[in-house]
């Protein structure tokens, strides 16, 4: 199984479809393969032998769909930038990977400029109607580059290294996970095979594809033979408009914006019949907005995916059926059950597989499991032990093998969809000088689904406001990671070896 699969697929059975809606009127799957084929080429052409790193920096565009399809046919190993991060963070990724070309979008340059990156090549992907002249020196036009090469063959790599995503880690380093074709390949169909519905769709890719949950989706409808739509930052009033123009059968959202979109129908009175598939996953979602996407949005089947980058992505899904569930109305708290690629089990401190119902850390093995971290091999071993994902989610699965997802090993906070990790803030909120010692948790928020909470102590006699330190930290890293809110305490509880005791502190904080 190849990424590109799909393509061919559809060329050979409706090349006169539509491919994919662009500003400049829909392509055609014949159309899209052909730019497709060009770009591979354009990119083997700038010197680039097989398996070496191509970037992507640009809010989803018509662009970046063409790209994140041209580099694995190219035979080429993708590694998108989320737009997101900081420039250190942006940095730390291009020279982790050793990445030789990044398409950027004209507007992301300027954070560029002061960056040293010997042998990097920036193709700009422009606005409509921009020219030559605008380019910055030594880079190229995407446009150009398509525009002047001739189309090469499909790679057809199964078996080789497809992406590289960069996930935040704890220890404030990100990490690159390494996937091939066939393990995102693998969780693609597993998720179709397993909502048993194969027809394409007009999907709408709301997301951002620098996660891998948007671009195993993109891969997903690739398969399918699906219309694809595209829309970059947006607020949910053109999310709707966009479904309603496009007619959008299917999309995928974190919950935090299922929400604000409920919200905004409900006000509106707007109805979106063409919906018949509605997606959601990444964080908790509250049972209000599900009854209430169920009463507006009557059309839509619900589905929530559970999973991560390393299991490219997905490893468990809540089917509509299980949203229909009347008996069962706690199904709708569960992440739902193993896709038909996947195990998952539930092991306690020694890996030993535990009961129903007992907690203990989430294990899933599958073809969808990732090769490994990039340029880590003891973190590898130790994510794989035994042949199994350690997710780093504790939870616990039911006598009918629904999964319940309880807390996170590695105190990761999903906060508007952005994973963000409690160790790395806890890093930069360290160094203010008016932090004598601090813990970083996340808390429930209405908006957010989480939201990013500092504890501190602070040095004696000094003062700090909320809005000091969030400017603070999110001069550091990127602003999404920075507390949203602080609280002081004299001291932080800590159990009898030390360890902060986070539990406790939210609590404390949900309380107040």
């Amino acid at each position: 199984m190849y990424l590109t699969q799909g393509l061919h697929r559809s060329v050979q059975q409706s090349p006169d479809d539509v491919a994919l809606v662009t500003p400049d009127g829909p392509r055609t799957f014949g159309e899209l393969v052909d730019r497709v084929a060009r770009l591979a080429a354009a990119l083997r052409g700038l010197g680039l032998a097989q398996g070496e790193r191509v970037g992507i920096l640009a809010e989803n565009c018509p662009a970046s769909v063409e790209t994140v399809l041209a580099v694995p046919w190219a035979g080429l190993v993708l590694s998108p930038v989320n737009t997101r991060w900081s420039a250190r963070e942006i940095d730390h990724q291009i020279r982790d990977a050793g990445m030789r070309v990044l398409l950027v979008a004209r507007d992301l340059v300027e954070g560029l400029r002061d960056a040293d990156h010997p042998g990097l090549r920036l193709v700009v992907i422009d606005e409509p109607g921009a020219t030559a002249a605008e380019v910055p020196v030594g880079a190229l036009r995407y446009e150009d580059l398509v525009a002047a090469a001739a189309p090469m063959a499909d790679t057809r790599g199964a078996e080789e290294l497809a992406a590289l995503v960069y996930t935040g880690g704890t220890t404030g380093r990100p990490k690159g996970v390494m996937l091939t074709h066939a393990q995102i390949a693998t969780s693609s169909l597993g998720v179709i095979a397993t909502l048993g519905d194969p027809r394409p769709h007009r999907f709408l890719h709301a997301g951002p594809l620098y996660h891998l949950a948007a671009l195993g989706a993109l891969y997903t409808q690739v398969a399918l033979g699906s219309t694809h739509s595209v829309i970059g930052r947006a607020t949910v009033e053109e999310i709707a408009e966009r479904i309603r123009t496009d007619e959008v059968t299917a999309t995928t959202l974190v919950p935090t914006v299922v929400q604000r979109l409920m919200e905004h129908l409900d006000e509106t009175g707007l109805r979106l019949p063409s919906l018949r598939m509605l997606g959601y996953g990444g964080s908790s979602i509250g049972e209000s907005t599900l009854r209430a996407a169920r009463r507006l949005l009557p059309e839509a089947a619900l589905s929530q995916r559970y999973g991560m980058t390393e299991l490219g992505p997905i490893a468990a899904i809540l089917t509509p059926e299980d949203h229909a569930e009347e008996s069962r109305a706690d199904l709708l708290r569960s992440a739902g059950r193993a896709a038909l690629h996947v195990e998952i089990r539930i092991a306690g401190p020694d890996d030993a597989t535990l009961a129903p119902g007992e907690v203990g850390e989430v294990l899933v093995r599958g073809g969808n499991v990732m090769a490994g971290y990039w340029g880590m091999p003891e973190e590898t071993e130790h994510a794989l032990r035994g042949g199994w994902m350690h997710t780093g989610d504790v939870g616990y699965l039911d006598a009918d093998g629904y999964l319940f997802v309880v807390d996170r090993l590695k105190d990761m906070i999903v906060s508007g969809g952005e994973n963000v990790y409690s160790t790395e803030v806890e890093k930069v909120v360290a160094g203010h000088p008016s932090v004598r010692a601090c813990a970083v948790i996340g808390v429930a928020d209405a908006t957010w689904g989480e939201r990013v909470h500092a504890v501190v102590v602070l040095a004696d006699g000094a003062m700090l406001e909320p809005a000091e330190l969030r400017e603070y930290v999110a001069g550091r890293i990127a602003r999404y990671k920075a507390p949203r809110s602080m609280s002081v305490l004299a001291e932080l509880p800590v159990s009898a070896v030390g360890k902060v005791l986070k539990r406790d502190l939210r609590r404390d904080v949900e309380a107040t």
